[in-house]
């Protein structure tokens, strides 16, 4: 599978970059970037790299390990990429929310929308007229859907 592309990390970093500010402001816990690995299963372990991640401060460890994190995130984003099909981003996002992350979010960039996807809910699909909010996760956060996507703002 070929790697993602420039839409896929500029729409990526529109999201996490604010984010990241808002948790960092109000001191609400770890940001972290593509790659950093995460053990959601083990024996045999399973080990999965979101786009972008955040675990509250009540959740993390005393010491942030050099290696892999032991823990599922609070949330996760992940952008889908051209070649990922329907049924890989849904058994993704099913381990994620089994493992134990509260939000995952999906950014599809074909369709402008993003998915709310939480263990035992309907996932909902916010639109360009659409907020997104942090809930009760990342309480107050808000970010218009339409600002993830360059080309709809105007």
């Amino acid at each position: 599978m070929p790697p993602p592309g420039a839409e896929h990390g500029s729409i990526t970093a529109r999201l996490s970059s604010r984010v990241t500010i808002y948790i960092e402001d109000n001191e609400l816990g770890e940001c972290f970037a593509a790659e950093t690995r995460f053990v959601i299963e083990q024996n045999p372990d399973t080990v999965l790299a979101p786009d972008f991640a955040f675990i509250s401060k009540e959740r993390l460890p005393a010491k942030l390990p050099k290696g892999f994190l032991r823990i599922a995130p609070d949330i996760v984003l992940e952008t889908r990429s051209p070649g990922d099909t329907k049924r890989e981003v849904s058994l993704k996002v099913a381990r994620w929310l089994q493992a134990g992350a509260k939000i995952v979010w999906v950014i599809d960039p074909e369709t402008r929308t993003l998915t709310v996807h939480r263990s035992g809910m309907v996932p909902r699909i916010l639109g360009l007229e659409d907020m997104l909010t942090g809930e009760e996760v990342l309480p107050g956060f808000t970010l218009p859907i339409r600002r993830l996507f360059r080309d709809a703002e105007g």
